[in-house]
């Protein structure tokens, strides 16, 4: 597949790295030269620098003959204008833009994205990806790392496990003889940095942290199982109201939560927009640093923070502030995946990568075959893949035990009509099941070929 990515920032730079690691025919367009340089010199695709608008940029760039165009620059404007051309002048097929401006998100707008006006297949949105990650960690407080899958039916969860966790210390085949009614699956454990699909004779360890997939009904017991709690929040202080603080606690407020919310804005006007745009949560305008404004939060009785400025200094320390002051759960958003290895020795409980949400979303879309969902876990290590079996690939019909998955490939659950089964040796994949597996990165290529894809499933 022919691929051109618009903008060589972090998104663009690890879309790229997905696509040219799978033997893709990918070129970058960045107007900064030195971005075009890193990713030509760091990864095995074709760069440009120029204006990803100009048509005749995209001429040389190989528009005529491309499969796909992804517009990720930092401009909306220009994302638009990116795909307008390619549609009109390069009839381009697929083309998928990032849109940050929440007015060009408006749902009662979106028949601007029409083909007869402006052609956009898939509108990515980094600051609703990121509210909604954050709506998910506060949702599973004893997580630091959660995705929903099969339609919100199941659930990836990263538990990071404690001396006290019951399980330690014994093999996986034997949690499943302690647990078979327990539809769960360790799919990945992270253990001194390196992640790994683990193998049923694998033991779990104190430091661990453990990927693990279950049905929705399961979790509550899932957790008491790994030693942990299902807490429920219900006061909240968000740290940052911009357009992923004043978005999270929109979605609070819209779907009637009992959680009350309250948000810390150091910018006035900033603060005032959020102000009006909510009706039950308290805005206070201030530095979330200051120890004093989070005293006036109620951050002590507060159950967690949610550190969401466009700082990620900032939201470390306000978590480590706000932990000292005793809010039990602190939740940041860390751009810099260099700055990860440090939440867990500064006390913080969960982060979330904004990169990471907005390259799973775009995956979700330019993945071959009938892949439903994607989730890009720690710095595109691994992928979680949810896809339905067509009658024309090569897993329907058989046993799991039968097919030739690659070494670092996991089944977490199929499920089969209504029902989500547990993943057995014996189990029979059918035409029409969903099923979610766990692949490192370097076997994805494989796994898609089992999933048989084809460009014509786009």
């Amino acid at each position: 597949m022919k691929v051109i990515i618009c903008g060589a920032g972090q998104v663009g730079w690890q879309i790229a790295r997905h696509l040219s690691g799978e033997k893709n025919d990918v070129t970058v367009i960045d107007s900064n030269p030195d971005l075009v340089s890193r990713a030509t010199d760091t990864l095995d695709v074709q760069g440009l620098a120029g204006f990803a608008s100009y048509p005749d940029v995209l001429d040389r760039a190989g528009a005529r003959d491309a499969d796909m165009i992804i517009a990720a620059t930092h401009s909306d404007e220009v994302n638009m204008v990116v795909c307008q051309v390619a549609h009109s002048v390069f009839a381009i097929g697929r083309k998928i833009a990032r849109l940050r401006s929440q007015s060009y998100l408006d749902a009662i707008y979106s028949d601007l994205y029409r083909r007869d006006h402006m052609p956009i297949d898939v509108v990515i949105s980094p600051e609703r990806e990121v509210a909604e990650a954050a709506l998910q960690r506060l949702n599973a407080p004893a997580a630091f790392d959660t995705e929903t899958f099969m339609e919100g039916k199941a659930q990836l969860m990263g538990l990071r496990l404690g001396e006290d966790c019951p399980v330690l210390n014994t093999p996986l085949r034997q949690l499943n003889d302690l647990f078979s009614t327990l539809r769960v699956v360790v799919l990945a454990v992270r253990r001194k940095g390196r992640l790994f699909a683990p193998e049923s004779g694998d033991q779990l360890f104190a430091g661990d942290e453990c990927y693990v997939f279950a049905p929705v009904e399961d979790i509550p017991r899932t957790l008491e199982v790994f030693g942990k709690s299902d807490t429920k929040q219900e006061r909240i202080v968000i740290v940052g109201g911009g357009n992923i603080g004043l978005g999270v606690a929109r979605t609070l407020e819209k779907n009637g939560s009992r959680i009350k919310a309250k948000i810390i804005e150091k910018s006035r006007k900033c603060a005032e927009l959020a102000a009006d745009a909510l009706e039950r949560t308290i805005v206070l305008n201030g530095d979330g640093m200051d120890s004093a404004l989070l005293h006036e939060a109620g951050i002590s009785r507060a159950d967690a923070v949610l550190a969401v400025t466009d700082d990620d200094k900032t939201n470390m320390l306000v978590a480590v502030r706000a932990k000292a002051a005793g809010c039990p759960m602190a939740i940041s958003l860390i751009n810099d995946p260099t700055l990860q290895p440090l939440l867990d020795p500064l006390g913080i409980d969960a982060f979330i990568n904004p990169r990471a949400t907005t390259v799973s979303s775009i995956l979700r879309h330019i993945r071959h075959g009938r892949v439903r969902g994607v989730y890009s876990i720690g710095d595109a290590e691994a992928e979680v893949i949810e896809a339905e079996v067509m009658s024309t690939s090569n897993i329907a019909g058989l046993t799991i035990r039968d097919i030739d998955f690659p070494e670092g490939v996991l089944v977490g659950g199929v499920r089969k009509g209504d029902e989500i089964v547990k993943p057995s040796a014996k189990l029979r994949i059918d035409a029409g099941d969903v099923i979610v597996l766990f692949a490192m990165a370097g076997d994805v290529p494989q796994v898609e070929q089992l999933l048989q894809v084809s460009i014509d499933f786009f």
